[in-house]
């Protein structure tokens, strides 16, 4: 799942550390941003501890001027890795930090003894455009998953990338 996209240019002004249950409030500051609620995908403040505390899950902090601008939450099990969660506030789009949080991702993964990246997206999400970008593939498809705020559902596409040692 995913809250915005960018075009991949890197940014001086761009910092991304590893983010612990204490960085929570700057990382709620950009889900409420980043994500459309009209969407439901967001995740509370809970959801996101919760899941923190298990083995093999890492978060990313993304700041852009010292100001939180992106998060990344990711987890490993075995040698597959999972984005679970990746968004970007508006006001900070188009600086690279979207490409800078999949990338380091990837790294982190890799350097846990991951092979391969997996995450899901909703279908018509403009972050798919990075996802291919970055080399994700579409390897299925959950018709109906999403349900948005009007009840409408959205399939949710499956993407994959391998985690090779010389593009990671």
């Amino acid at each position: 799942m995913s809250g915005g996209t960018d075009d991949g240019r890197a940014d001086s002004d761009l910092a991304i550390t590893p983010a612990l249950a204490g960085d929570i409030d700057p990382v709620m500051t950009v889900m409420a941003d980043a994500f459309d609620p009209a969407f439901g995908e967001a995740w509370n403040a809970a959801q996101c501890l919760g899941i923190l505390n298990l083995p093999g899950v890492w978060m990313l902090l993304a700041r852009h001027g010292g100001q939180p601008a992106g998060f990344a939450l990711a987890r490993i099990v075995l040698d597959e890795a999972e984005l679970l969660l990746i968004g970007v506030r508006p006001a900070f789009r188009r600086h690279g930090i979207g490409s800078a949080l999949l990338d380091r991702v990837k790294q982190e993964a890799q350097a846990r003894g991951g092979a391969r990246l997996h995450l899901e997206v909703r279908d018509g999400n403009p972050a798919l455009h990075l996802y291919h970008q970055r080399g994700f593939a579409r390897t299925g498809c959950r018709p109906g998953y999403y349900r948005g705020a009007d009840g409408r559902s959205f399939d949710a596409l499956s993407l994959s990338t391998g985690l090779d040692p010389a593009t990671a």
